[in-house]
């Protein structure tokens, strides 16, 4: 087993992996920029190297700093979180060039699902099912709307580099289609560098359910059920749960059992999520990301599996320490995301913790890397919790979310979305399990209407 990891990323995911590294009697390495010199995953790991200054790209994209942290603290590996370099391809290559082993699967697969089109045609070719688009890269106007006339309207354009929602576009008809195209190249160059784009269908009620794959260098691959991603805003996560409301034990285990088959095809090795569109009972793929997910925890409620552990078995050549038979779905769990950001406008509001109370009892979990006097930074991504908690059954953990959520204190100079998460969870629409990925910027842009009102009101 290894003796020393580095985990190239920060905040509760960097706390997450040196969890784990302990607890398998592995020592830590922690990377941060000057910004995050108090952070907690700095604190708690046995060497810590400062790589930068804030700016991502001067420390925690910065590759040539992560490989000399690990080069002269002695590491065997690096485990690259989410975000960040998790996902790219040359970084994963020159960490296996440099003498480190990758947590993570084979760079081949990285670069082959980090490219929409490339990743739609590898999933075709797998028998995984996928969203009716177009076959590769729209060319010009002219050939979005050959594609948009055989597919039929709506339509979606999405950049082929992208993810997050940054360049994408609906159109409902032709003449929405040429603006569309235009906004969402300019928008995915920007965000990208690249403004290819390509089509697919647009799903009018679809909920987002993602499947768990883990993969050892043996040739095993297990799924480990679904979770329901469909409370999205602006296409970013708000709440997941596991297994989704809306599957049932045939569906799962048909859409599992594809998942597998492709993935062992394709000889993946280590965690993955594959991502689908669902409605009317048919699931479409959209995407898969090679990494660990912020959502994982939902997964390990509900299997009792360390997934983080898993991955860094499996690539240091370990087999799976458990067969699909082997895994047992026990429960229901939901996990809110915590943001420090303003309940109206949504823009970061990051600031000074002054008070910190986390939630416990029975069934509650909390990924953060807060205490009371730290500061966060405005660097960064505004995640700054999540809160997971599990039940016996869907009413039960429902339950026991509304009472941890209360319990939760977060104050200071900083705001943070608790309010709506609150708001979110006594919907009959979301107690009922009745939503689509829609559904959020609907009840969203209702809640902040009623909010601004009630401080109208306040102030008069």
């Amino acid at each position: 087993m290894f003796e020393k990891i580095l985990i190239a990323n920060r905040g509760e995911i960097a706390l997450r992996i040196h969890r784990a590294c302990k607890e398998m009697g592995i020592k830590t390495v922690a990377v941060h920029s000057t910004a995050d010199a108090d952070a907690m995953h700095v604190r708690l790991a046995d060497e810590a190297v400062c790589i930068g200054p804030p700016a991502s790209k001067e420390s925690y994209l910065n590759i040539p700093a992560l490989l000399t942290a690990a080069a002269l603290s002695g590491c065997n590996a690096i485990h690259p979180g989410l975000g960040f370099l998790s996902e790219n391809a040359k970084f994963a290559e020159m960490v296996v060039e440099h003498g480190f082993t990758w947590i993570g699967p084979k760079p081949e697969h990285i670069h082959m699902m980090g490219d929409k089109i490339i990743a739609k045609q590898t999933a075709l070719s797998l028998g995984i099912p996928c969203v009716p688009g177009s076959d590769g890269e729209i060319r010009d106007e002219d050939h979005a709307r050959e594609v948009a006339e055989q597919i039929g309207y709506p339509v979606l354009l999405k950049a082929t580099a992208g993810g997050g929602g940054k360049g994408m576009k609906v159109a409902r008809n032709a003449d929405e289609l040429r603006q569309a195209l235009e906004l969402g190249r300019a928008e995915a160059k920007n965000a990208f560098n690249n403004a290819s784009m390509y089509m697919e269908k647009y799903l009018d009620h679809p909920r987002h359910i993602e499947i768990q794959i883990l993969g050892d260098k043996q040739g095993h691959v297990v799924h480990l059920g679904e979770r329901d991603c469909s409370l999205q805003r602006r296409h970013q996560k708000v709440i997941e749960e596991a297994p989704s409301p809306a599957l049932n034990a045939e569906a799962r285990a048909k859409i599992g059992a594809i998942a597998v088959k492709a993935m062992q095809k394709l000889g993946y090795e280590s965690l993955g999520t594959i991502e689908f569109l669902y409605q009317d009972g048919e699931f479409y793929f959209i995407e898969m990301n090679t990494r660990v997910q912020v959502e994982h925890p939902v997964t390990e409620m509900i299997t009792g599996i360390d997934l983080v552990r898993e991955q860094i078995r499996v690539a240091d050549g370990a087999p799976l320490s458990f067969t699909q038979k082997d895994i047992e779905f026990t429960g229901h769990s939901i996990e809110c995301r915590i943001n420090a950001e303003d309940p109206i406008s949504f823009a970061p509001r990051p600031g000074k913790v002054t008070d910190y109370h986390a939630p416990g009892g029975l069934g509650v979990r909390v990924d953060s890397a807060l205490y009371s006097g730290y500061k966060v930074p405005p660097n960064y991504d505004s995640m700054i919790s999540k809160l997971i908690v599990h039940g016996k059954n869907r009413n039960e953990c429902l339950l026991r979310l509304r009472r941890a959520l209360d319990e939760y204190v977060i104050a200071g100079t900083l705001s943070t979305n608790i309010p709506l998460h609150q708001k979110l969870i006594a919907a009959q629409d979301f107690i009922d399990g009745n939503y689509n990925i829609h559904w959020l910027e609907k009840f969203v842009a209702a809640y902040v209407e009623q909010l601004a009102k009630s401080e109208a009101e306040a102030a008069a």
